[in-house]
């Protein structure tokens, strides 16, 4: 599917757009770190008609392009960024779904932005001070050396430590090397270590005693063996959060949008109708 590019600022963002424009309000999928728009390919077929669908790489990930230096990678920045784009695309308001960072960024938005998000889907979501993982902390720990390392020693790394978040380990190797293809040079290795260092759960620490404040419908989705954000942190988020609903799959791991499309689908339809 073609895409286009929107300037935002003093960058451009990558995205493409599915469906029509129906009477159904827009959906807007968000990926995490360090993923891309590649990871909602098998649910964006499977969901309703009549809606626009406008899936995004964030600033820095898959297509868009790289940020200059010092630039603003927080949650806060990218949602706002996010903002810019619907406002480019003449979007007044959408359904927003978040997997992982990009739940993170979808919290940010119905918090900060509540008149532009009717909907809320959040999936494996970042969320509370629960992230992240022991793996992303060690490398940040030790990011002084890391930044002088070949990016192929990065992303071996990286790589093995993503293969644990799927069932299907073909499948996985399969989409991990759509992923980290921006992050695969010396310039791209830079990128990855200046998103890895804005990796900061502060972000959601502060969000989280305004999550009772979000009055948009909210669904929270799980994959029950995620290693990564344990499927306790999907509770919490649902209870938080007046009137959402949780449904956890079993034998799914963390990148629930790609092992389990159908599910995915099938709650953004019910959300839908909500």
């Amino acid at each position: 599917m073609r895409g286009e590019f929107v300037d935002i600022g003093s960058a451009r963002l990558y995205y493409y757009a599915s469906g029509s424009r129906g009477s159904g309000e827009p959906i807007v999928l968000l990926h995490g770190f360090p993923t891309s728009s590649h990871l909602w390919t098998g649910v964006v077929p499977l969901l309703p008609k009549g809606h626009r669908v406008v899936v995004l790489d964030l600033l820095g990930f898959g297509r868009s392009d790289p940020p200059v230096e010092g630039a603003d990678l927080s949650l806060r920045a990218h949602a706002d960024r996010v903002v810019t784009l619907l406002d480019a695309l003449g979007i007044n308001y959408a359904t927003i779904v978040g997997h992982d960072l990009g739940g993170g960024i979808a919290q940010s938005l119905a918090i900060r932005h509540p008149t532009r998000v009717a909907r809320l889907c959040l999936i494996n979501s970042v969320a509370f001070d629960d992230w992240p993982g022991r793996e992303v902390k060690l490398v940040r720990a030790t990011m002084p050396l890391t930044r002088h390392l070949p990016a192929t020693w990065i992303l071996s790394i990286l790589r093995a430590d993503l293969l644990r978040g799927y069932v299907v380990s073909e499948r996985g190797a399969r989409s991990i090397d759509q992923f980290v293809r921006p992050f695969t040079t010396d310039r791209g290795r830079d990128v990855l270590v200046a998103h890895l260092g804005a990796l900061d759960a502060a972000e959601t620490k502060v969000l989280a005693p305004r999550l009772k404040d979000i009055v948009a419908p909210t669904a929270v989705l799980w994959g029950a063996e995620d290693p990564f954000l344990p499927p306790a942190i999907g509770q919490r988020l649902a209870d938080a959060i007046g009137g959402a609903t949780l449904d956890v799959v079993p034998d799914v791991r963390h990148f629930t949008p790609e092992e389990a499309p159908e599910r995915v689908a099938g709650t953004i339809a019910q959300l839908l109708s909500r």
